[in-house]
């Protein structure tokens, strides 16, 4: 039931955006502030690829240890790199893809005493939006981008298992390339809230 779900709400919102794109091509040319508008970029026009490098804080709650579930553990946080790449077929329009992988185990503070779980990696994708923009100056300007993913985490079972996230982003452009950003994740299937931020290019 969620996997329909997270497929309705990635639908709905592909057909919202794509009927915003006529509404768009009447936005005023001088506002600095636009709602799901596919105006032109301030970086080059034939740019349509962002690579960046950062970090992911995941605050993980799930653990294959009932005795941590039944005792309402404190979930501490766990950093890991992200690896982040996004296609922009339209300028309101992105597709990312993400590789995250932990640099330290899971770990759960249950009565008083630190539990360790190892922490799987994992890679994603999905269809994000630009949902709104504010331009700073000519050169640089404010974007936040929203959409459904969907990840696949490699268990130490070495069993796949996949996972719908929610996810959004802040990202600050400046020149032609340059790519600043602080976002927030949640995966409804393993429960688990990620901050991630970063710095990366356009090409």
């Amino acid at each position: 039931m969620k996997i329909l779900n997270f497929i309705l709400i990635q639908f709905f919102l592909t057909s919202f955006v794509f009927s915003q794109g006529e509404k768009s091509e009447r936005t005023p040319k001088n506002s600095r502030f636009s709602f799901f508008s596919s105006e032109e970029d301030t970086t080059d026009l034939k740019s349509n690829f962002e690579l960046s490098f950062g970090q992911n804080l995941l605050f993980i709650s799930t653990s294959q240890q009932n005795e941590i579930l039944q005792n309402e553990s404190v979930v501490l946080a766990t950093s890991s790199v992200l690896f982040f790449s996004e296609f922009r077929p339209r300028k309101v329009m992105r597709i990312p893809v993400f590789l995250n992988i932990a640099t330290e185990s899971k770990q759960f503070l249950v009565n008083g005493n630190l539990v360790y779980e190892k922490a799987s990696p994992t890679i994603g994708t999905g269809l994000v939006f630009k949902v709104m923009d504010f331009k700073i100056d000519k050169k640089s300007k404010i974007e936040l981008e929203m959409g459904p993913l969907v990840s696949m985490i490699f268990n130490t079972s070495h069993s796949v298992r996949f996972s719908p996230i929610l996810a959004s982003r802040i990202k600050i452009c400046r020149g032609e390339n340059f790519v600043m950003y602080l976002g927030v994740n949640y995966s409804l299937g393993v429960k688990a809230f990620g901050l991630m931020y970063g710095t990366g290019t356009v090409f």
